[in-house]
């Protein structure tokens, strides 16, 4: 969705990590991290959805896509969301389903299914929607869907973390790990 054009698409993904990092409702590190592994498994599969039907995956899946768009960079569709928030809503965000099934029988009232939709009156029919817990829960959830760990689900290929520029491909074991190795490898490169 288009509100400011001044702000780059980059900036907001950005700015809309670091929020997602302390935002996720009642979900744990460890909670998000067994949901990424099942969504990987699925993912790579090809699985069948675990608790979404056919109809409101398509619906969850051009919600997200409208919130990450894919553009000249890739969006929340090529990065596999609609496979965490499955997995998601099938075990520690299970308290969410019924809330989120019922936000997605509001939006699809009085119109065409959201994801037959164009994105125009996507766009729109989410804009009057923005305000609501619904929003909410799906905008938190497909950020966490786009910038999972590769490996876990979600994220498919590092995309999210090639957008921003995040060299998280190695290990927490590895530099740089946070502001104090920063400091040492600049104390290594002067020869202290």
């Amino acid at each position: 969705m288009h509100t400011n054009k001044n702000v780059s698409r980059r900036r907001f993904l950005k700015s809309s990590g670091a929020l997602a990092g302390v935002s996720l409702l009642r979900v744990s590190a460890p909670s998000l991290l067994a949901i990424t592994q099942a969504a990987c498994s699925a993912k790579q599969s090809s699985a069948a959805f675990s608790v979404l039907g056919e109809l409101e995956a398509a619906d969850f899946a051009a919600i997200a896509a409208r919130i990450i768009p894919t553009t000249d960079t890739p969006g929340a569709t090529e990065a596999g969301v609609i496979y965490f928030f499955d997995n998601a809503f099938a075990a520690e965000m299970s308290w969410a389903l019924k809330p989120a099934r019922a936000g997605l029988e509001v939006l699809n009232s009085g119109t065409a299914r959201f994801s037959l939709l164009t994105e125009e009156q996507q766009d729109e029919l989410l804009s009057a929607h923005a305000s609501t817990d619904f929003f909410e829960l799906l905008r938190i959830t497909t950020i966490f869907g786009f910038f999972a760990m590769s490996k876990y689900g979600g994220n498919k290929d590092s995309v999210a973390w090639d957008l921003i520029g995040f060299e998280g491909h190695h290990g927490a074991w590895e530099n740089p790990f946070g502001h104090y190795d920063a400091e040492y490898a600049r104390e290594q490169s002067r020869g202290q």
